[in-house]
């Protein structure tokens, strides 16, 4: 973020937080082009080694909410470095397991779970922690954007690591894993300084009374955007598992050259979100139609690809679904941090990326399933889902209403931040400027 009143220390605890999701996802990511070698060497079905993947997304999914909350109570850093030291530690267990012993899959899986646990403490608290560093709505948006580059930058890179790495021995990206989760854990222990938590948090029952009622007035929108979110990676992942198998299967492409090929749709979503987080602002009616489109866009490319002839049009069609889904997920990011106040932006951007997790979880099982012996079948269902998102986006995300008052009993939902009015309080000098959310 190169805009002057950024100071430096910003800028470089923006970078760190950078790392979080840019390592999360090479640990899981860069899996998927060696799952064909697990395979072999561990003389595992399609469905148990699709599991691999669903495991440390299940355990996302579980953990992620604790850990929103978590972070809500006793401050994002603290629940952050701890648990990219938990994933590391995961990591090693894997490793562990595949090098010594020789019924290793429940080890191996056990070592997943403590992984996934990691990092639903990790990468999901990052998004509301952006929002609590920066005040200025372009700023968030325009870092929101980085965050969500950092993501898909990580599942660009993940392939061709992890081909890399298994060039070397095949269960080397397991060994990386806990060298990348300690990298993290250091940026961000040295270079993120977290704003000061706003006075004594509120005892749990207070607390989730006033989340009810955030979700009774924004209900709408924001289960919108869960699904969305969930939708779009279920999409992606499943997609990336079975361009996997079949690069390999019917191309015979392995090892450097398959994670180049699969790095390329991903590079195209990769880019998209980069400009998309720079453009869309706190634009929330840009945002909507711009998620419409994207998700428009890749149910078009997944239908083409039941009808394209060879395995090249099918991946320049998924490229094209890539564009979309790249520039669908900042929008979606942004709506949730802009549109909740950062006392609770912690939960509720948990319970999203929990619902990004679903999607991960459900992406490789529904490859191995629908994607063999024809793989129309996925395709058709990879379509569908593009589909209903962009129907869900465009019915569901009103965006350019007020933002009323939301009490929580006595005292207003969302506290006053420095610098900032107070809901339905004008700032000095200026009208009271009724800020458009998402919707109710």
């Amino acid at each position: 973020m190169g805009d002057p009143g950024v100071s430096r220390e910003k800028r470089g605890a923006l970078l760190a937080l950078g790392s979080v999701p840019l390592i999360m996802t090479l640990g899981n990511s860069m899996l998927i082009p060696v799952l064909p070698a697990i395979r072999r060497e561990l003389g595992l079905t399609p469905f148990q080694t699709s599991l691999i993947i669903t495991v440390f997304s299940v355990m996302a999914i579980l953990f992620i909410p604790r850990a929103g909350w978590l972070s809500d109570r006793i401050g994002r850093k603290r629940v952050i470095v701890p648990c990219l030291i938990l994933a590391g530690i995961g990591g090693a267990v894997c490793a562990a397991a595949v090098v010594w012993l020789d019924r290793s899959y429940p080890f191996l899986l056990a070592g997943r779970v403590l992984q996934g646990i990691g990092a639903a403490g990790a990468a999901p608290v990052v998004m509301p922690l952006v929002g609590d560093l920066f005040r200025s709505k372009e700023q968030v948006s325009e870092g929101l954007g980085l965050i969500e580059t950092s993501n898909t930058f990580g599942k660009v890179l993940s392939p061709i690591i992890g081909a890399a790495l298994a060039l070397i021995v095949w269960y080397a990206p397991f060994l990386a894993i806990p060298v990348f989760a300690a990298a993290a854990a250091l940026l961000v222990g040295l270079l993120v300084r977290t704003p000061a938590q706003p006075g004594e948090p509120q005892p749990l029952p207070a607390f989730l009374r006033a989340l009810r009622r955030v979700f009774r007035r924004h209900g709408r929108w924001l289960l919108a955007v869960f699904a969305l979110g969930g939708l779009g990676m279920f999409f992606l992942f499943a997609g990336l598992v079975h361009l996997s198998d079949v690069l390999e299967d019917r191309l015979g492409l392995a090892g450097v050259w398959k994670g180049v090929v699969l790095a390329l749709p991903l590079a195209v979503l990769c880019t998209a979100s980069w400009l998309t987080g720079k453009w869309i602002g706190e634009r929330t009616r840009r945002m909507k139609a711009v998620a419409t489109a994207g998700f428009a866009l890749s149910a078009c490319a997944a239908g083409a690809c039941a009808a394209a002839d060879g395995v090249w049009a099918q991946l320049a069609l998924f490229g094209a679904a890539g564009l979309g889904i790249g520039a669908a997920l900042p929008c979606l990011d942004a709506l949730i941090t802009e549109g909740i106040d950062e006392a609770y932006r912690g939960t509720v951007g948990s319970l999203y990326s929990s619902m990004r997790f679903t999607g991960v979880a459900l992406g490789p099982p529904a490859a191995s399933l629908l994607g063999r012996p024809d793989a129309d079948p996925l395709y058709w269902c990879l379509a569908a889902a593009g589909a209903i998102s962009a129907l869900v986006a465009w019915l569901a995300i009103r965006p350019g209403r007020p933002n009323p008052r939301v009490y929580a009993g006595p005292r207003l939902i969302g506290r006053p931040t420095p610098g900032r009015a107070s809901p339905g309080r004008p700032s000095p000098g200026r009208p009271s400027p009724g800020r458009p959310t998402p919707g109710r």
